[in-house]
Formats: C-alpha cells, sequence, structure tokens
C-alpha cells in the first residue's frame, strides 16, 4: 500500500466541509502527511445580473455572503489546527471545480482527496457547480468520501 504523504481536502464551502476537514486533519496527524485544502470558486453568474430590475434580493450578493460566511468558519477551524502545529497549506482557485482539482492533484502530486459525498440541493449545485461524478473518473489517486449526519428528527 502507497504511503499518504499529501492529503487534498475539497471544500465547498458549504456547513458540510467542517467534517470534511476534520478527517483531512485527523488523517493527516495520524500519517505525519502534509495537508492541503482546495476552495474552488465556482462563478455561477457568467453574465451581469445589475441590470435586470427584480424585486428579489440578488442571488449574486447571497452567493458573496454565502462564500464569505463559510471562508470565516474555515479559516477560523484552520487557525485553530495551525496552532497546534498543523502545517495547513490552504489554495484558493478560480474556475471549473473538476479541473481545478485535477491541476492541483498533479501539481503537488496528491495521494488522497477527501470530499463531500452527498448531493447538495438545487441553490448549492447552482451556486458551486456539480462535479463530484467528474472528479471520479479524472483522478489518479484514492478518494475518500464523507457522508453528511443525518438531520436530527424533531420529536
Amino acid at each position: 500500500m502507497k504511503d499518504i504523504k499529501r492529503i487534498l481536502v475539497v471544500s465547498r464551502m458549504t456547513k458540510y466541509c467542517r467534517k470534511a476537514v476534520h478527517y483531512g486533519v485527523s488523517l493527516s496527524e495520524k500519517y505525519g502527511a502534509e495537508l492541503y485544502i482546495i476552495h474552488v470558486i465556482h462563478h455561477p453568474f457568467g453574465f451581469d445580473l445589475s441590470g435586470w430590475n427584480l424585486p428579489i434580493p440578488s442571488l449574486e450578493e447571497e452567493y458573496k455572503r454565502i462564500i464569505q460566511e463559510a471562508k470565516k468558519e474555515l479559516d477560523k477551524m484552520i487557525s485553530v489546527e495551525k496552532k497546534k502545529g498543523l502545517s495547513v497549506k490552504e489554495l484558493i482557485k478560480e474556475g471549473e471545480p473538476a479541473e481545478e482539482i485535477l491541476k492541483v492533484v498533479k501539481e503537488e502530486n496528491i495521494d488522497l482527496i477527501i470530499m463531500l459525498a452527498h448531493e447538495e440541493g438545487h441553490l448549492e449545485h447552482f451556486l458551486f457547480g456539480r462535479s463530484n461524478d467528474e472528479i471520479f473518473r479524472k483522478m489518479p489517486c484514492s478518494i475518500l468520501l464523507v457522508k453528511k449526519e443525518p438531520e436530527p428528527v424533531a420529536l
């Protein structure tokens, strides 16, 4: 079995990414591996929405707000791990998620990718892209899929 020397966590900047990052931190500590976290900024708004006179909040502004909140939470979590001495390399790329992830895997010689297994809702597909299937087919390394925990049922 090949040693795990470099781990890449794919952050989709949703609330469930915390669990994927936790797995990355845990495995990185266990194997003494370098930990990379990639955020791929996928621009779903390929056209300018500002000229539209719609009586609803701007989807582009909502997208920016979601990204900022998720980034703050992930930065906070990563800074805690860095204070403990863990080396974390955070990569922020813009473009098509599957293509950007593949580039990083090849450039950094990644041995293991950790990413969310679940499909997000329609809004997340639109905002963050739908690339899991494409990533699975193209990656030259192993992939660990992290399932989200089921929502608690109110009694």
